[in-house]
């Protein structure tokens, strides 16, 4: 049974899943003008407390919750659409053709919308890692949802010990290796192929969501009470493991000279690929935060409810319109906008380049409320169009 979990009655879109979703667009929105305005944002290590302030730290850390929350979130959209359609050869379609389509993005719309240049390097971050593991899962549905549910499981617990097997080590898997596993540059006919979101821990994240989809539409008792344990679980892992520098990051913490800095190293996790430990201060606050945005209600609620129903639409629209106010603004400001054409094949090979360039954190702000005011109305607009219409190829953005 569905107990009162909140559908919407066109769509039959479960709404807490697209209020989350909703509000992890909204602060992915805040990192993405951070990177094309701020100053400092290829410059220093905005987690590093050597580096770093209070705010910017913080604008930085809340970005962590976008890539896993919505990458969990796919997996369990892929099990809800084979529990109301019963037709796991349809889904399994979709899923490998979306999964193609989004890394041709990845590539293509989303690759240009960075760059503002026909001359990028190719850049595998999030989209490409979610079209990848969109492919695997349509292999793996085919097994029961437990096993699926059990690999998740391995993969996220599990794949932190597989980094310390070098690609050098794997000879002429060794690119593959990178693909699967570490941030790196893979080069393709002299291509330089830059590996931001290696694809098999967001695999691992994926299948977790598959697993357990169901969960999303039991009984409310039962589903608030398990998301309350798993998440309450997720946070005593990380606190444990750590706290005592056991397992799980690669990267070992230490007490430093005030409770300032030794809060922010405490809480710098790996992101790159996402460390069990990452993974963990992700998913298990948003895991306890499900039941709460199951019943939030109000005007704010149907905002992020908005966002969250057409999030590729978003996340597309956003960069544009990011990064053209970005350039207009650096413009009228005077300052330098080497920073904002070809950003990131600069940012990783040319860091020189952008020395100097950018606008204090204070722009950061008021440009985000300005790209969130213009991309809303839109959203809105294509979410009416999505809820009214049932043509093929809106699945596919």
């Amino acid at each position: 049974m569905r107990g009162r979990v909140q559908v919407d009655s066109v769509s039959g879109r479960i709404q807490s899943i697209d209020k989350l979703r909703g509000i992890v667009i909204v602060l992915m929105m805040l990192d993405h003008v951070r990177d094309f305005i701020h100053a400092s944002s290829y410059a220093i290590d905005p987690l590093d407390p050597r580096q770093t302030n209070v705010l910017l730290y913080v604008t930085r850390w809340v970005s962590h919750f976008c890539a896993p929350t919505f990458v969990f979130l796919a997996g369990v959209s892929a099990w809800l659409q084979l529990a109301r359609s019963n037709d796991k050869r349809g889904v399994a379609w979709l899923l490998l053709t979306r999964g193609v389509w989004l890394i041709f993005l990845e590539n293509t719309v989303i690759g240009f919308g960075w760059s503002f240049s026909l001359h990028f390097s190719f850049f595998l971050q999030v989209i490409w890692a979610i079209g990848a593991a969109m492919i695997v899962l349509a292999g793996l549905m085919w097994l029961p949802r437990a096993a699926v549910l059990g690999i998740g499981v391995g993969i996220t617990v599990g794949h932190d010990l597989l980094s310390r097997i070098s690609p050098d080590q794997l000879g002429a898997f060794a690119d593959i290796w990178k693909l699967l596993n570490f941030d790196s540059i893979i080069q393709i006919d002299g291509v330089d192929v830059v590996v931001v979101y290696p694809a098999l821990a967001w695999l691992g994240v994926m299948c977790l969501g598959y697993g357990i989809g169901s969960l999303f539409v039991s009984d409310e008792r039962r589903r608030e009470r398990l998301f309350t344990a798993l998440g309450s679980f997720l946070l005593v892992v990380f606190f444990t493991l750590r706290g005592f520098n056991l397992y799980g990051d690669p990267h070992l913490w230490q007490p430093q000279g005030t409770l300032r800095d030794t809060l922010m190293v405490f809480f710098n996790v790996e992101k790159y690929p996402p460390s069990l430990l990452f993974l963990c201060i992700t998913l298990g606050p948003m895991l306890l935060a499900l039941p709460l945005i199951n019943r939030w209600r109000g005007v704010t609620a149907r905002v992020f409810l908005t966002f969250g129903s057409v999030p590729f639409f978003a996340y597309v629209l956003h960069l544009y319109i990011a990064h053209i106010l970005a350039l207009l603004l650096t413009i009228l400001c005077g300052a330098s906008t080497a920073a904002l054409i070809d950003v990131l094949n600069r940012a990783n090979f040319h860091p020189e380049m952008l020395k100097g360039t950018g606008l204090p954190l204070y722009v950061v702000y008021p440009l985000w409320l300005t790209v969130l005011m213009i991309v809303y109305p839109l959203c809105r607009w294509y979410a009416d169009l999505r809820r009214r219409r049932r043509d093929w190829w809106l699945r596919y953005l």
